[in-house]
């Protein structure tokens, strides 16, 4: 899983995906890291509905994870929380077209062709969570940056970027220590890299982290009353990626859930450090 994260990321198109029928469901069992117990994501929710931005994690082709995201977005929702849904898996740039498809003024044919543009998964897999989005007008907002910037970093560092691109990202910072390259590599494998030069694929992903993070945060500041979830990746969504960028920038309160994933992510393998509840899938 590690070696397909990182070739995603060469040609920058992490993985993806959704659940296939929205009539499925998934278990509700989470393990609450902070406390050290096992709830539900039912006795959790009073608590996710204080929190600004609630980022849940994937393993992007398992269709269970994908039921999990749906679950968190629909019982927000459905407790009268004002949510939007942030994903990596669209570009800033087709904001427009997201706004048109809430709207319900694209149909599921036109829109899934802008999908495609956008992710490289098949689209019964996220649609379950967009059709749901769409239905109950539900705004979705693109967080991803667009594909040859990143490809750049990874190959030739933030350096090479001219000052047009970094224009684009909002002029973000990428600073790369030692504390976030042993997290890349806890991440991501140790040589998931391959022959890339170490450093750029760190400072690929710091770009990705911290453009999501400043454009998620910039919806929030634009939209007080709303929460949002955000949908990416488990190397993107532990607190040392995204959330830290956020954190950087803003003290709100944040949440963070991943999947339970055997042998990577489990209560007795991840710490508060990397999560606030693991969903006990298995």
């Amino acid at each position: 899983m590690r070696t397909r994260i990182f070739s995603s990321l060469l040609v920058l198109l992490l993985l993806g995906g959704g659940s296939a029928a929205s009539h499925k469901s998934v278990n509700q069992r989470i393990f609450d890291v902070n406390r050290g117990t096992e709830t539900t994501l039912a006795k959790v929710l009073p608590q996710l509905k204080k929190d600004r931005i609630i980022l849940v994690g994937e393993h992007h082709t398992d269709e269970n994870h994908h039921l999990m995201q749906l679950e968190v977005i629909r019982m927000l929702h459905e407790a009268g929380v004002k949510v939007a849904v942030g994903m990596e898996m669209f570009r800033r740039d087709s904001q427009p077209e997201l706004d048109l498809w809430v709207a319900g003024k694209i149909d599921e044919a036109a829109f899934e062709k802008i999908y495609d543009a956008n992710w490289t998964f098949p689209w019964s897999l996220y649609s379950p969570i967009l059709l749901y989005a769409r239905d109950n007008r539900i705004p979705v907002v693109g967080l991803n940056v667009p594909s040859d910037i990143t490809r750049q970093v990874a190959r030739s560092g933030y350096q090479s970027l001219s000052e047009d691109q970094k224009g684009y990202l909002g002029n973000v910072a990428c600073r790369v220590d030692k504390e976030y390259m042993d997290f890349i590599r806890r991440a991501f494998g140790g040589h998931g890299h391959g022959d890339m030069n170490f450093l750029y694929f760190c400072e690929a992903q710091m770009v990705w982290d911290t453009v999501m993070a400043v454009t998620a945060l910039d919806y929030i500041a634009q939209h007080p009353d709303t929460v949002m979830v955000i949908l990416a990746g488990t190397g993107h969504a532990r607190k040392q990626a995204i959330a830290t960028q956020i954190s950087n920038r803003a003290s709100i309160p944040l949440a963070v859930i991943l999947p339970e994933v055997p042998g990577s992510i489990e209560k007795d393998l991840v710490d508060n450090r990397d999560a606030d509840y693991i969903w006990m899938i298995h």
